[in-house]
């Protein structure tokens, strides 16, 4: 299933995520997901795990073509020849000429003024042909408007947490308005059992509904989540390790919810974020140092 970025760039809906997956699983991961048939990637500099995003893809054996790249800027790195040079280490440790989505990772309201102009970097990329599209995460509606005023080029993509209990009707409509794809990170409420972004959550996974639905379809609940993204038009990069769950979480396209269905998941949105605040600066976390792509 393709997507139709607002440039016109063809993007596949499903991607495999490797947030938060260790370095050393993340080759095994990005190769069984390629040959699960994922055609669709997403890294970030800040995951420490490009280079082995790679090396995945190479060990796939697929033309470079036939993979969609997404990665991200880091805070670290914004101003505008501090994104080209993102760039140079992102396609370095990549090992790829090329990058079909690059975005930036956090509007950082602390320093906005940096953000506009690494979002200037990528518009230069754009027109260069180093990126074929490009795009941001985390952004609220009142830091697209922000980006806007003061650019030229819609982001093709605003990637932000999205799972049944946080659903962010306001980004997705702002995203909607400016035809900006919204795309789902822990679309299958993962972040929601995380341990270190508080305490006494909800695992969307066991939820009552959702597991009514999945029984109805003879489906498991993380599958009936990323159909629910995937029927109401977003893109959805579940992140996993285990070749099963990669496996599974591709098994998606031959079901389909009612409307009765979708509108019940909608209604379980509680309006509650369960990762960070996009509005609260993170000055020690933003000042992470990306490494550069040789001599790491």
């Amino acid at each position: 299933m393709e997507l139709t970025l607002n440039n016109g760039v063809t993007m596949p809906a499903l991607g495999l995520g490797v947030f938060q997956s260790p370095p050393e699983e993340t080759t095994t991961a990005v190769q069984t997901a390629l040959a699960t048939g994922y055609r669709h990637i997403d890294t970030a500099a800040a995951y420490g795990n490009e280079r082995e995003v790679g090396e995945g893809i190479r060990r796939s054996g697929l033309p470079r073509q036939d993979v969609f790249i997404e990665t991200k800027v880091w805070v670290s790195d914004y101003g505008y020849d501090e994104a080209l040079h993102a760039w140079d280490k992102a396609v370095g440790k990549l090992g790829v000429e090329q990058l079909d989505l690059f975005i930036l990772h956090q509007p950082a309201p602390d320093r906005f003024d940096k953000t506009l102009e690494a979002y200037k970097a990528l518009e230069t990329l754009l027109e260069d042909g180093r990126v074929r599209a490009i795009g941001v995460s985390n952004f609220m509606p009142h830091h697209l408007e922000q980006l806007l005023q003061a650019t030229d080029v819609l982001p093709a993509v605003n990637q932000v947490e999205l799972h049944p209990y946080f659903a962010q009707p306001a980004v997705q409509a702002a995203n909607a308005e400016y035809d900006i794809l919204t795309q789902a990170w822990s679309p299958i409420g993962g972040i929601t059992f995380y341990p270190g972004w508080g305490e006494n959550r909800k695992n969307v996974m066991r939820d009552p509904v959702i597991a009514g639905v999945a029984h109805a379809h003879g489906k498991t609940p993380a599958q009936v989540m990323l159909r629910w993204h995937l029927q109401q038009g977003r893109s959805a990069i579940p992140k996993s390790t285990n070749p099963a769950r990669i496996a599974e979480n591709f098994d998606v396209f031959d079901f389909e919810l009612t409307a009765a269905e979708l509108a019940a998941i909608d209604a379980l949105d509680t309006g509650v974020r369960s990762g960070p605040d996009p509005d609260v600066p993170r000055p020690e976390r933003f000042a992470m140092v990306i490494p550069e792509a040789e001599g790491e």
